[in-house]
């Protein structure tokens, strides 16, 4: 079986149209609601750094939308408790209903993506997604 290289631009363009009206709504542009719904859903990722090597954004464009979400309200810079040099961010109380929307969008795309699909088979398709992520790791870690 082939896998269509196509598939992975698609699934971007389709996640990017069903944010669109929310985005349009905050006058926020797409990679500044990436970035918000980033550490909304990453409690464990904190700076900026974070976003480029993991959302795998440009570094210019994380900096410049970062400064817009704090400008905003909807991030909050703080100083890393055991190095001074290093920036943390913070979702603030007003993002959190952008990031609720946002879930929700997420959860459609998820549903509609996975329509006409029995629950047996959203088992093994989620199974083979953690297999393949975990044998993705061990590819990156050197193991395979």
């Amino acid at each position: 079986m082939k896998i269509n290289i196509v598939f992975p631009r698609k699934l971007l363009e389709v996640y990017n149209d069903a944010c669109k009206p929310l985005c349009k709504k905050l006058k926020l542009p797409q990679t500044a609601f990436d970035i918000l719904m980033f550490f909304g859903n990453n409690p464990e990722y904190r700076t900026a750094s974070d976003v480029v090597e993991i959302r795998r954004i440009k570094a210019n464009l994380v900096s410049v939308n970062v400064d817009k979400l704090v400008r905003e309200g909807y991030l909050e810079r703080r100083e890393a408790p055991d190095d001074r040099r290093k920036t943390l961010l913070f979702c603030t109380e007003k993002a959190q209903d952008v990031i609720e929307k946002g879930r929700m969008i997420q959860s459609i795309f998820k549903d509609t993506l996975l329509d006409g699909t029995d629950d047996a088979s959203k088992e093994i398709f989620f199974h083979m997604l953690h297999v393949m992520e975990e044998n993705m790791d061990n590819i990156l870690k050197g193991d395979k």
